[in-house]
Order: C-alpha cells, then structure tokens, then sequence
C-alpha cells in the first residue's frame, strides 16, 4: 500500500522496519536489565521498575509496524510513505488530522495496556522464582 489513508496508514515500509528494529531493541533491553537483576539479586520491587519505558516503547514501536501507523507522524499531521512508492507530505484536512490523532491515542492506548499486563506478569514470575 503507497498511499496514505487517514486514521489507517501513515508510514511505509521503510518507516515501518524503523518501528520494527526500535520494537527489538526496546524489549532487548527490557529483557537485559531482568537478567542483570536476576543474576545480581537485586531487589526486584525497585529494578524492575527500569523496565517499564522500555517495555512500553517496544509495544508502541510493534503496533506502529503492525498498524501502519506513526505515532508522532499522527500527532504532527505528517506522513511517510516514500519507501513504499508512495508520497511524504503533511495532511490537511481537519477530519484527517482528527482520525489520525484517535489511531495515535488509540495505538499509545494500546501499547500502555498491553505494558501493564507484560509489567505484572514479569514481575509476578521474578517475585515467585
């Protein structure tokens, strides 16, 4: 797909492989610090709190790919699709700009919730080993 749709595709390939490997390397570190904090003895109640922002950006950078859909680019009215053979521009209509800031909300919705759950169950399984 190369062209833009409001509130449905902002980003394209290019872009979305840029959400992808920031996805990876945001739940790489998350998964780093869980490591050193197993193998340090740290007091997981504190330590494991370091991996919440990392956490969260990889699910934002995951649905971002997955959806198709830039986060910021929907907060600034941009978007993107010059890697795949489409346009890079701004968008101006104000329905446009609405639908795009609903999936922006909507994607950050998402990934926070999705946070939460990975968070409790990370901790819950640290805690209990």
């Amino acid at each position: 797909m190369a062209e833009y749709q409001p509130g449905v595709c902002n980003i394209g390939a290019n872009q979305r492989r840029a959400r992808r490997l920031s996805a990876v390397a945001s739940f790489a570190v998350a998964i780093g610090i869980v490591v050193v904090v197993s193998v340090v003895g740290a007091v997981p109640q504190l330590s494991l709190w370091a991996t919440v922002p990392f956490i969260f950006g990889g699910y934002v950078g995951a649905f971002q790919d997955y959806f198709r859909f830039c986060v910021a680019f929907g907060a600034l009215a941009r978007y993107d699709l010059s890697g795949s053979g489409g346009e890079s521009g701004s968008v101006d209509t104000s329905e446009a700009v609405r639908a795009d800031r609903r999936k922006a909300a909507k994607i950050l919705l998402l990934s926070a919730a999705a946070t939460v759950v990975t968070s409790g169950i990370g901790y819950a399984v640290i805690t209990i080993l």
